[in-house]
């Protein structure tokens, strides 16, 4: 797990695949943090990610970087507790101007039976479970 967060943190962006209703819908996300031993990600409620997530927790994460590629396939999990959301927000500093851990915006979600797949033309797939 630590070898994803630092693929996704180095990378900087990464795209996180939801489903809208029949539709896929992909956008760059910037989050990710170990938290008591899972990786989560970070958002807002009042954004369309959530409400997907929400209706369907499967989501996929791709990032590139270096001419090696990190898909990893999951569930998201809501943490609604505050400590879960401080500790992202001290990871990311950036986002207390936009987010706070008590207010009604912020959410937090850990990966859970998550499988990471590091890929290139170069060398056969590693795969990672966690």
């Amino acid at each position: 797990m630590e070898r994803v967060e630092k693929f996704l943190k180095d990378a900087e962006t990464y795209y996180l695949a939801t489903v809208d209703g029949d539709q896929p819908r992909v956008r760059p996300f910037g989050t990710a943090h170990i938290f008591e031993g899972k990786l989560y990600i970070q958002t807002g409620k009042v954004k369309d990610v959530s409400k997907q997530i929400h209706a369907n927790p499967k989501v996929e994460i791709c990032a590139f970087k270096n001419g090696t590629w990190l898909r990893v396939a999951g569930t998201l999990v809501e943490d609604s507790r505050i400590e879960a959301k401080q500790s992202m927000l001290d990871a990311y500093p950036s986002l207390q101007g936009m987010y706070k851990a008590d207010d009604d915006n912020t959410e937090v979600f850990y990966l859970k039976d998550a499988t990471a797949t590091f890929s290139s033309f170069t060398a056969a797939p590693e795969v990672v479970k966690f």
